[in-house]
């Protein structure tokens, strides 16, 4: 499979990651939603956590407002946080709704300790690193979940019940979300490091924010495939 263009830092961090990457993205969990064999327990379970998940990773969003150097990343940080407020987390709503859950049960959820795991180390990658730092720790999840959308869309059984899900993830407006924060990381490492991210001593710093992410990823698919 051609992967996806989300631009030249995204490529080198993806490849970075090495064979985390490929585990998180080809994860059991995917592949069942992929042929539709999730339980819908687990999938109910994961929609859960990743509720609660989003709403810490809004906040982290909103953390790059602040960190940002220019105006254009910090439109960029707080757009990102409307796709995540009203795209990502309103599906989470209707699927759950829908099986009885309601939106405060999802507020009001009890985070695994794999999501706790995750959410802090995002934010405190933003706390304790600049911009680039923040941005290492929040694209394993940008990206990850835009290839992954395009992947399934087009391997997906036809009568997986998770359509709905690989949706949003291929669909139009989370393709350009993608690519729109791509563009922004790739101008925002030109401005700090340069041209040549790979020839700054800051790659294995940054990488290895990016690589600890994903592996945070697989936590999570973890996570979700024991939920009951």
């Amino acid at each position: 499979m051609t992967h996806p263009d989300y631009g030249k830092t995204f490529a080198v961090w993806r490849a970075g990651a090495g064979q985390s990457w490929h585990d998180y993205i080809n994860h059991d969990f995917v592949e069942g939603l992929r042929d539709g064999s999730l339980p819908r327990a687990s999938f109910l379970h994961y929609l859960i956590q990743d509720y609660v998940y989003l709403v810490h990773y809004a906040r982290a969003w909103s953390l790059g407002v602040i960190k940002a150097e220019t105006l254009d990343e910090m439109k960029i940080c707080a757009g990102t946080v409307n796709t995540l407020v009203n795209l990502e987390m309103s599906l989470h709503v209707a699927t759950c709704t829908a099986a009885g859950i309601s939106e405060e049960a999802l507020f009001d959820a009890s985070e695994t300790t794999e999501n706790l795991a995750y959410t802090r180390y995002v934010m405190d990658a933003g706390m304790q690193g600049d911009f680039l730092d923040l941005m290492a720790a929040l694209a394993p999840c940008v990206m990850g979940y835009g290839e992954i959308g395009l992947r399934l869309a087009k391997n997906a059984a036809e009568d997986t019940p998770y359509a709905d899900w690989i949706a949003v993830y291929s669909g139009d407006e989370y393709q350009q979300a993608c690519r729109t924060v791509g563009a922004m990381i790739d101008q925002s490492v030109e401005r700090r490091i340069g041209l040549d991210m790979t020839a700054s001593p800051r790659l294995t710093s940054v990488q290895s924010r990016f690589t600890k992410a994903t592996e945070l990823e697989i936590g999570f698919w973890d996570m979700g495939l024991r939920g009951k």
